[in-house]
């Protein structure tokens, strides 16, 4: 039987729903302001609903004028750049297919960009990389501004994408909307083998082609990348929240089962359309009613139970940026000291490279999203009185599909007893007693750090600065041979105003071999480090930033800094009149030129202008 909830869950969502109160209340009354008027082809002149239905076959520009039938919007980040999006090129056709069957009518409303971030890593592209989180709901609210749709679908799986376009679909709260995933490629060499080879070459012990040869068979198809980095967290946050047909997350890109899902998610989002009983206040529990707007269901206990799912498979850090902007579109406030709370009490029930050996193609296999759901629910860490695009609520999402007689959908409980207790676990016997994640608080600031892949020997280190202001940088003193020793590695000048907070997972191999030789080694930036983050101790997303006056522009080359995930403290260890007293480092003239021109960062500029701390979510529209 489920447990009353957790306590620190009910303390975690109060406070959240009471910080939030004077942004939710005025987002919600500008939802029931929308859905007061006629629909949309009643409410357009007769010039625009021509326009907007000009390219539609006859028969579907008389439902949907004459007849009324639902139209669904697609908003797809479709392109074969990315191998996670690369499966959704047949999609609208199949879309559009199911939706005639059941009487409704489908425009694709638009395309939004989709940028892989493993083709960037390193590279100028990575410096848009974050900011195309808010470009991608700009491009989302352009697509739904025809305001012709009574559902919309969410055609998009990679890091950035997800957060942008749930971003976009929640600043249109007033349409119900569904997630359409394409799931995983199949397993190739295994995340660990990978991360040797990159060692090797990171040591000069192999060259360019073994290297080339491992990625390829790392990388090799289409379908999400096999290990549990942003993207496939995103789909374990959306199983969570309740915006996936259930446990369709991680379904192969080309079986049966996917195309099932699929065709499900449009009779999901036609029965979300259908007007009812509004949905109950955040601080009641919530019926499903018929009519469910994004809006309304993604209220706080929706966030608290994404944040949940997140610590308990030890997911990527970026989400302590993305769902804190997420959860903002809606109106809701979150700090780290939300997720913080929650992971001392939420425990690690799956070990998925790069905190363990599995791919998803195996964590799948033991249960997946429908494994951890469950068992979390039963424990009483998941709020369980909320409402889900899926008929059942969110107990339906602790369960798994499979395709039974004649093509149809059924969901069955996982098989706990025939898990791989190397992977997944019950709460009960966990991997941890607490999340994945830690924040760090001190005298350099606030950052996060994943503690989930990092051996508990190496939880606390204290050495030695040396400090860069660029990853290109670190890697020559890498190259060099300056880093042989114990080491605190320094990478300031990363943050969102800086050059767009990049990802600085290049540096991982090399910090890595130096861990290997024995040394202790922490790395601490106001960057990225992504969901990939690895064994190496990484204490990220340094808030304030240093350009922003932050004091991680005070640290100088041989201060010793400590980072201690285990008090939670992220210090400099210097005299404190002596601390107070010194100047920040400016930033060198040379580097911010760089990093404002060539390959579209020029376009940019008004982003890292604007753009909010990392703690604040980067947000670059408010």
């Amino acid at each position: 039987m489920p447990q009353s909830l957790h306590p620190t869950l009910r303390a975690v969502t109060e406070r959240i729903c009471q910080r939030s109160a004077a942004t939710r209340v005025p987002y919600l009354a500008r939802i029931e302001r929308l859905l007061a008027r006629p629909r949309g082809s009643d409410r357009l002149g007769c010039a625009n609903v021509a326009h907007a239905f000009a390219a539609l076959p006859a028969h579907d520009k008389l439902r949907v004028v004459a007849e009324r039938a639902p139209h669904i919007g697609v908003v797809t980040a479709y392109n074969d750049m990315l191998s996670a999006h690369q499966p959704y090129e047949g999609y609208p056709a199949l879309i559009r297919e199911e939706a005639r069957r059941l009487g409704a009518t489908v425009q694709v409303a638009g395309g939004v960009p989709a940028m892989c971030d493993g083709v960037t890593q390193g590279q100028p592209g990575m410096e848009l990389s974050l900011f195309s989180r808010d470009a991608i709901a700009m491009g989302t609210a352009i697509a739904l501004s025809h305001d012709v749709f009574d559902g919309v679908l969410l055609l998009g799986i990679c890091d950035k994408i997800v957060p942008g376009l749930l971003i976009g679909a929640l600043h249109f709260g007033h349409l119900p909307c569904v997630f359409v995933p394409a799931g995983p490629m199949g397993t190739g060499l295994a995340n660990a083998d990978k991360a040797k080879v990159r060692e090797r070459h990171a040591a000069g012990e192999v060259g360019r082609e073994a290297l080339l040869a491992a990625e390829s068979a790392a990388y090799h198809g289409a379908g999400t990348c096999t290990f549990y980095g942003t993207a496939n967290s995103n789909q374990m946050l959306l199983e969570a929240m309740g915006l996936h047909v259930p446990g369709a997350a991680f379904a192969h890109p080309h079986g049966e089962l996917r195309s099932a899902l699929t065709r499900e998610a449009v009779a999901t989002v036609l029965r979300a359309t259908a007007r009812g009983a509004p949905l109950r206040p955040s601080s009641e529990p919530s019926s499903q009613s018929p009519f469910r707007p994004i809006g309304r269901l993604v209220d706080e206990r929706v966030i608290v139970n994404a944040m949940a799912a997140l610590l308990a498979t030890g997911g990527s850090t970026n989400h302590l940026i993305h769902w804190v902007a997420v959860a903002r579109a809606a109106g809701i406030a979150l700090d780290w000291s939300d997720f913080a709370e929650l992971s001392a009490v939420v425990p690690l029930l799956a070990r998925v490279y790069p905190n363990g050996e599995a791919d998803v193609n195996q964590f799948q296999a033991c249960g997946g999203p429908g494994f951890v759901i469950g068992e979390l629910l039963a424990a009483g860490l998941m709020h369980a009185d909320v409402a889900t695009v899926g008929e059942g609520g969110l107990a339906s999402y602790g369960r798994v599909p499979a395709l039974a007689e004649g093509q149809r959908l059924r969901w069955s409980a996982p098989d706990v007893a025939a898990a791989d207790p190397a992977i997944v676990r019950p709460v009960s016997q966990a991997f941890s007693p607490t999340g994945g994640l830690k924040l760090l608080t001190g005298n350099l600031g606030r950052a996060v750090i994943k503690t989930s892949a990092v051996p508990d020997i190496r939880h606390v280190v204290e050495a030695p600065a040396r400090v860069f202001t660029s990853q290109e940088a670190l890697l020559a003193a890498f190259n060099a041979g300056e880093l042989e020793r114990d080491v605190v590695v320094v990478v300031r000048f990363q943050g969102p105003r800086a050059n767009g907070m990049p990802e600085l997972h290049k540096l991982t191999p090399p910090l890595a071999v130096l861990q290997g030789r024995g040394f202790q080694v922490a790395l601490v930036t106001d960057g990225r480090m992504s969901g990939a983050s690895g064994k190496v101790p990484a204490a990220i997303h340094v808030s304030p930033e240093a350009l922003a006056g932050g004091p991680l522009a005070k640290l100088r080359d041989g201060d010793v800094v400590r980072v201690d995930a285990v008090a939670g403290t992220l210090s400099a260890l210097v005299e404190e009149t002596t601390w107070l007293q010194r100047e920040n480092a400016e930033r060198p003239a040379d580097e911010a030129e760089a990093h404002e021109h060539d390959l579209g960062r020029e376009l940019f500029a008004g982003f890292r202008r604007h753009v909010s701390s990392a703690e604040e979510g980067a947000i670059s529209w408010l």
